[in-house]
């Protein structure tokens, strides 16, 4: 047996030797993808939980989770946007810039909505902050692993 083989193969006792799925060029490793997955249910997860346990009134709630909504929404769209210009594939230039104003109302308005809070301390401002921007970022990262596994299924 060669080198590269023995380097796909391992031994089962039970069922004798397995191959191990190679990893197609141009898609993310399952580490990548497991660590986008997990940020993204981390700040979400966190985030809601916070809402939960926070003693603002429901519509205060309503708007904090409405903006995250919109936040994950609008930063997935962006990120699905700027790709398909960079690749060449046709976007309007309303879309790509209803885009673009789309994340930016949304982080804009976390930033007034916490500014403006006077029921909540500046710690739970900061997290409420980091969850939202953990949330975002992995949104997008997340997006694009799903669209760079699929382009690099589809080369086969």
């Amino acid at each position: 047996m060669s080198n590269s083989n023995e380097a796909l193969m391992e031994k089962d006792p039970q069922e004798g030797p397995k191959v191990k799925p190679e990893r197609r060029e141009g898609e993310p490793t399952g580490a990548f993808k497991g660590a986008s997955w997990s940020a993204l249910f981390i700040g979400i997860i966190s985030y809601l939980i916070g809402l939960y346990n926070a003693t603002m009134q429901l519509n205060e709630k309503g708007y904090y989770f409405a903006v995250l909504v919109f936040g994950l929404f609008a930063a997935v769209s962006l990120q699905k946007a700027v790709r398909d210009k960079e690749e060449g594939i046709p976007v309007t230039n309303i879309y790509y810039g209803i885009s673009w104003f789309a994340i930016i109302i949304a982080i804009s308005l976390m930033a007034i909505g916490l500014y403006n809070a006077g029921s909540i301390i500046l710690s739970e401002k900061g997290f409420y902050a980091m969850a939202f921007v953990l949330s975002i970022f992995s949104a997008i990262t997340v997006q694009k692993n799903v669209r760079d596994t699929q382009r690099a299924r589809e080369k086969e």
